[in-house]
């Protein structure tokens, strides 16, 4: 939490103060709340970018949690500063007191009703007829059911939507049916792909207009800004997280409480460097508007998102291609905390599907026959955790399915006591609902 906090809030807005400073000293015909407005829209690292360039390289698990946690947080706190800074450029006035009691409500206010409506999404969803058409048109409809009244009531719409997104994942696996995740899954990646796509698509249409009203003398000027810009966003991102990671822990051991021991420079340092644009930036510059109050055009606007895309090619190319090399430069060695929490949930699961078994054949069924077969691969199962071979077999599908059933809730009651990661629940779930969906089409629905 604490260095989540450090990353998606003040570090977002130390970012937001140095890069206006930079931009207003480098182009003081800017106004200062255009420059706050640029600071506001490179600000965040992009979700989709970090998680893109870091889940296939072999970083330690806190590491990633950190950097993915930074990106789920981190627009909330932009966008309102975005918002709050925008409102100066076009209506002229600004106060700090107020901008920062409506950073505080409009953040607080997002999360409560996204909480809120993520609760009453999950009820719904529990009650409603079972199709994985249905439910998954309804979980893309639920972001703007979290979205809009958050931004009707003058919250923040993004932490609204974040937050439902964290209660139901939380709350999913016990709520979703197995068909309904595997093509929810799918329908996911296809559609930030295509929005990815979409958001690059529109900044590439828009720049050669952007490029013409500006004047030629001004891009070499402008390309030095960019670099400025960069070079001061990773610089107060590495000089506030080395603070951040030691000085907290140092005042504990001061004070005789209880701490995590110091995270290896090493590790601070990457983080630091990993603080990639992408889409995000994008899709807030290109919500600028064109006039400001009176219908006056709004000063900067194309100085704007001409420096909002080269930082983010720059980020992209540089740092997202440096990421790797820098690993095996720093010497930074993948933990194996998964994979001993796989082992774990998958040794769990089985001997608890492998109990549910033995409850169905109590109960008087007669089929003992596929209870004896399905302990048996059972059995093999945990013989191969061990380095035995997986024997695979069929059985009878109520059989099979109240093991199913009982395997996945052992593994969400491992991860409800963080036990395991939900990573490691994910890749499991998985597993049991690729093979309910197969055993429901081979079968039939349970008489």
């Amino acid at each position: 939490m604490r260095p989540i906090t450090l990353l998606a809030v003040w570090l977002v807005l130390a970012t937001i103060f140095v890069v206006a400073v930079v931009v207003h000293a480098l182009l003081p015909e800017l106004p200062w709340a255009v420059c706050f407005v640029l600071g506001a829209i490179v600000s965040p690292p992009d979700a989709v970018a970090v998680i893109a360039s870091t889940r296939r390289l072999s970083l330690p698990r806190d590491m990633l949690v950190i950097l993915e946690g930074e990106s789920l947080v981190n627009d909330a706190t932009a966008l309102v500063a975005y918002q709050i800074a925008l409102t100066a450029v076009v209506a002229g006035t600004f106060s700090l007191s107020r901008a920062g009691v409506e950073l505080l409500v409009t953040g607080a206010g997002g999360i409560a009703v996204g909480l809120a409506t993520g609760w009453c999404v999950g009820w719904v969803r529990l009650h409603m007829p079972r199709s994985s058409v249905v439910e998954n048109t309804f979980s893309l409809l639920g972001l703007f059911i979290a979205f809009i009244p958050a931004n009707e009531l003058g919250f923040s719409g993004v932490l609204a939507v974040v937050a439902m997104g964290l209660y139901l994942g939380r709350r999913g696996p016990r709520v979703v049916t197995a068909e309904t995740r595997l093509q929810g899954t799918a329908m996911w990646e296809v559609l930030t792909f295509l929005l990815e796509g979409l958001i690059f698509i529109l900044i590439g249409l828009q720049l050669p207009q952007v490029v013409q009203a500006l004047d030629k003398g001004a891009l070499a000027r402008l390309l030095k800004v960019s670099f400025a810009v960069v070079a001061a966003m990773i610089v107060t991102r590495v000089l506030l997280l080395f603070p951040g990671a030691y000085v907290p822990r140092w005042l504990d051991r001061r004070l005789g409480r209880a701490t995590t021991p110091y995270p290896p420079w090493r590790h601070v340092l990457f983080t630091g460097w990993a603080g990639i644009r992408g889409g995000d930036s994008l899709v807030i510059a290109l919500a600028l508007p064109y006039v400001a109050l009176h219908g006056a055009p709004l000063p900067g606007r194309d100085t704007v998102i001409f420096i909002t895309f080269i930082v983010i090619f720059i980020t992209l190319v540089v740092q997202g291609l440096t990421l790797a090399p820098l690993i095996r430069l720093l010497g930074i060695e993948e933990g194996n905390e998964e994979d001993a929490e796989e082992r774990y949930a998958r040794t769990t699961s089985i001997r608890a599907g492998a109990e549910a078994l033995d409850r169905f054949s109590s109960e008087g069924t007669g089929e003992l026959e596929p209870a004896a077969e399905l302990r048996k691969i059972a059995a093999h199962k945990l013989a191969s955790l061990d380095g035995s071979s997986v024997s695979a077999g069929s059985a009878h599908l109520r059989a099979r399915l109240t093991m199913i059933a009982a395997e996945r809730e052992a593994v969400i009651a491992l991860r409800d006591r963080n036990e395991i990661s939900d990573t490691v629940m994910r890749r499991l779930q998985q597993e049991f609902d690729h093979e309910e969906v197969l055993l429901h089409q081979r079968y039939g629905d349970p008489a």
